[in-house]
């Protein structure tokens, strides 16, 4: 399992996933050792095709630091967070996570939309 570094420490993803509310992005950067891309490429597939049959799951998208930097971020966007919940607490993605290289720090996060007038809708 990768280690789990929160984002916030003072409110991590154990604490967020509580909340009862929707729609919810969950925001989620990795790093880990260079050598280890491609074992965290096929788990975070793995990972992905679990969560995209997931009730509730809208979509999810994976980024890659440019340049030499082995730093991944990715997002997906859920209906509610009682949806992701369910899916971040099932036993199948819990045994799925294991498989994670030892190198992968994984620091996640929920967000929502904010409106800003003029720039952005919430």
């Amino acid at each position: 399992m990768p280690l789990m570094r929160p984002l916030d420490p003072a409110f991590p993803i154990d604490r967020q996933i509580a909340l009862e509310t929707g729609p919810v992005v969950l925001v989620n950067v990795f790093t880990l050792d260079a050598e280890d891309e491609q074992s965290f490429l096929k788990t975070w597939q793995d990972d992905a095709a679990f969560m995209k049959r997931q009730p509730g799951f809208i979509s999810t998208q994976l980024h890659r630091a440019v340049g030499d930097s082995p730093a991944y971020l990715n997002y997906a966007v859920w209906e509610s967070n009682a949806h992701f919940r369910a899916a971040f607490t099932h036993p199948e993605f819990r045994a799925k996570i294991a498989a994670y290289p030892a190198s992968a720090v994984a620091s996640p996060h929920l967000f929502q939309k904010v409106a800003v007038p003029g720039i952005c809708v919430g």
